[in-house]
């Protein structure tokens, strides 16, 4: 059985990160902390013996990956856009204290995790929670499965990786996140045969470093 080594990872923080601002599609640059936390995972990372490097094609993402890139040369950034954000519709670029406003029910219905809720589409189209998730799922998979028996690493979004823990803990779709997803963090699965099994979770231990020597 040929075992694929996923290490999953969130990209650096941006600007609307910082203010609750909902993202989705909109493809916002990392911010100075963003920088930062990219180039504390590049340091983190450079020992490890990488066979790959994929990226979702939002440009958070892949100035994340380019940090990790820069210092394993030999490697060339991939990007897979099926690893990009869950899509919501008109809920994107707004804040969260503003989508209560202005759109009340399909809040309500998005808090209380109703999985096959689709947002208003707005200017751009929007998919479930479930659609997501089987996007995500499926684009990891496929990621594995092209890279079987190396190790890859991996850099996307927030939803991506809450799927990606669901899939391997076997926690319902609906039920609530109680679990953290932080910025820049290093979050390890084993694939084989498509199936995910979480190796290890939420690994920041290196932007603790890199804030220390900020202040040396």
């Amino acid at each position: 059985m040929t075992h694929t080594t996923i290490l999953l990872i969130r990209h650096g923080e941006t600007a609307w990160n910082a203010v609750r601002r909902l993202q989705g599609h909109i493809d916002i640059p990392l911010n100075e902390e963003g920088e930062r936390q990219a180039a504390a995972l590049a340091r983190a990372l450079a020992a490890e013996k990488l066979d790959a490097i994929v990226s979702s094609d939002l440009q958070r993402a892949m100035q994340t990956a380019q940090a990790v890139a820069a210092l394993h040369t030999s490697l060339t950034l991939q990007t897979e856009p099926g690893l990009r954000e869950r899509a919501y519709g008109a809920f994107e670029g707004m804040l969260y204290q503003d989508i209560q406003q202005q759109y009340p029910d399909d809040f309500a219905r998005w808090q209380a995790r109703d999985v096959e809720a689709v947002m208003p589409f707005g200017d751009r189209y929007a998919e479930s929670f479930h659609q997501f998730y089987d996007r995500a799922i499926s684009s990891l998979r496929a990621v594995a499965a092209r890279h079987a028996g190396q190790t890859v690493a991996v850099v996307a979004h927030g939803g991506v990786l809450e799927c990606a823990y669901r899939e391997a803990r076997g926690i319902q779709l609906d039920s609530p996140r109680d679990f953290q997803v932080k910025n820049a963090s290093i979050n390890r699965f084993t694939i084989s045969d498509g199936k995910l099994v979480l190796d290890s979770w939420g690994e920041v231990e290196h932007l603790a470093l890199a804030a220390m020597d900020d202040v040396i």
